[in-house]
């Protein structure tokens, strides 16, 4: 159990130093901004919450006090939750209204810390056990330090929750919105810890042992601080995974709709503007090259399509429309390709029109219609 919840904490305190230095690569190029220094200054507080939990798990004292690593970081928790509440408000509201409510958070966070501060050596923390800090032993103060201290994560991260939604369908920018979104995740996430914990405390002040479930509040805490440092960091990662993930699925696109393009070309390579090559490189500039060729190469193929012939028997039953239209085009391909090798021209063919006429709204549908169709004239070819 021990080992769980020690690697919990650590990937929680990777992906929180790991969203710092990630804003940190940033600092040359947006530091004037108002909402870039609050995050700045919320995931250090992050980082400081973890580095506080570090020092608690390996040593009974921190700078000659006992337990004081385990008030700093409650209180660093305390600062990095209402700085992340901030960091909502200047995504959000107008200037005016963020200066209003950032002036609110700011209050109630001071006096949180104060509070915690003044429970802390009044309950006699330095001279508590550190497992107290844990289960509250039953002890009045150090319940209520706990609890305050669970209260002061929760309520943020309903506030979030709850701004979250109206926000992002306030706004136009797609990454804030996605970003938002994210964001909202990670306040149910921690809102979760916040219960779990105190099913933790309140069961073992009661003396119920709810054994290997106490590993909940541990799990949602490292899930959730992912998710938020994923959130916080979303807009500088999030446009070189989504042209990432847009380079991988031309890359499949690419690939999907070779057996079709290599046909053709054998069938009429003048349809290649330049040497088929194997590099992928300038990816964008090969696909569309692949979807031209592969459209010249089908219309070179209109004097030998069989206008009567039959071309949906390979579409499994109950397939859709579309599905039954790319088979009926794959094999009108096939047996076209088979007729112009063999110099057979139907009498019915098929000397005007493309692809049972259909026209694509754009090149992304284009791709997605025409690796339908490579698909189909290759299972057409397996089973063949």
């Amino acid at each position: 159990m021990n080992t769980t919840k020690t690697l919990c904490f650590v990937i929680a305190a990777l992906s929180s130093y790991a969203a710092l230095v990630c804003r940190l690569c940033q600092v040359r190029r947006d530091w004037r901004d108002n909402a870039y220094r609050t995050l700045v200054v919320t995931l250090l507080f992050q980082c400081l919450t973890f580095t506080m939990g570090a020092v608690a798990m390996g040593s009974e004292s921190f700078l000659g006090v006992g337990n004081l690593a385990i008030l700093v970081m409650h209180m660093s928790a305390v600062a990095f939750c209402v700085s992340a509440q901030i960091i909502l408000l200047h995504w959000a509201a107008d200037d005016e209204k963020a200066v209003r409510r950032t002036r609110y958070w700011l209050i109630t966070g001071i006096a949180l810390n104060a509070l915690l501060t003044a429970l802390f050596f009044v309950a006699d923390g330095p001279g508590r056990p550190a497992t107290d800090f844990n289960t509250g032993s039953g002890r009045p103060l150090i319940l209520t330090y706990l609890l305050v201290f669970i209260v002061s994560q929760a309520v943020p991260c309903v506030t979030i929750f709850r701004q979250c939604g109206p926000y992002a369908r306030m706004t136009d920018n797609a990454s804030l919105r996605q970003a938002l979104r994210l964001l909202s995740v990670a306040a149910v996430i921690l809102f979760l810890y916040c219960l779990a914990r105190t099913v933790n405390i309140l069961t073992a002040a009661s003396g119920i042992d709810i054994g290997v479930w106490q590993l909940a509040a541990s799990v949602f805490s490292a899930v959730g601080i992912v998710t938020l440092s994923l959130s916080l960091t979303m807009s500088s990662w999030g446009p070189p995974a989504a042209g990432l993930l847009d380079w991988v699925r031309s890359y499949r696109s690419y690939r999907a709709l070779y057996p079709l393009w290599r046909d053709l070309y054998e069938s009429s390579p003048d349809i290649v503007l330049e040497p088929p090559g194997a590099s992928v490189l300038d990816l964008d500039y090969r696909l569309h090259r692949r979807v031209v060729e592969i459209r010249d190469g089908w219309r070179d193929l209109r004097p030998y399509i069989d206008r009567g012939a039959n071309g949906v028997d390979g579409a499994a039953p109950g397939a859709s429309e579309e599905s039954r239209q790319a088979f009926a085009e794959a094999a009108q391909i096939r047996r076209a390709l088979h007729a112009k090798r063999t110099g057979t021209v139907p009498e019915d063919n098929k000397d005007v029109g493309d692809f049972e006429d259909r026209d694509s709204d754009n090149f992304t549908a284009e791709v997605a219609w025409l690796t339908k169709v490579a698909s189909a004239y290759r299972k057409a070819g397996d089973t063949g």
